[in-house]
């Protein structure tokens, strides 16, 4: 491992990494039960509920990280975003099912739609642009950070020989 790899795997990135894992493996877990005899249990949906949100919010962080490290306000809008995501997830399978035509409306869509396209569709679509957009300045590619990964490029292509 040289420089250049040592600042890329802080805590942070590790721990995104773990989170993925963990995330990704919820989501097996609950897709498997679905080959029980019975059929997925109840509790397949819930893990599901929270592996999803725990996978993107991890791989929002990966994608985020600088040296190992995300600011702190990003970071900040990452754990809301996956709270919110959990949240309206959860509301979706907590809300109660059957209604049929007699179900009230939000929005024009029956309750449990209007709270996976309005909750899970519309909000992070409107946040996310907006965090990227302030935090813009502090989070994209620098004059010196592009001449670092160029050296590392040049540096990899001398060790390879021509």
């Amino acid at each position: 491992m040289d420089e250049t790899d040592a600042g890329t795997r802080g805590p942070l990135t590790r721990a995104a990494v773990g989170a993925l894992l963990v995330g990704t493996l919820a989501i097996a877990a609950a897709y498997a039960s679905a080959f029980r005899a019975g059929g997925a249990p109840a509790w397949a949906a819930w893990l599901k509920a929270l592996g999803v949100p725990l996978v993107q919010v991890a791989t929002m962080v990966l994608g985020a990280a600088r040296r190992g490290r995300v600011a702190g306000g990003t970071l900040a809008a990452f754990a809301a975003l996956g709270a919110l995501l959990a949240g309206v997830f959860g509301l979706a399978l907590a809300l109660p099912a059957g209604l049929g035509g007699g179900e009230r409306l939000w929005l024009g869509l029956p309750r449990r739609a209007a709270v996976i396209v309005y909750g899970i569709g519309l909000l992070p679509a409107l946040v996310l642009p907006v965090v990227y957009a302030l935090t813009f300045d502090a989070e994209t590619l620098r004059p010196e950070d592009q001449a670092r990964v160029e050296a590392a490029a040049r540096a990899a292509r001398a060790a390879r020989g021509p």
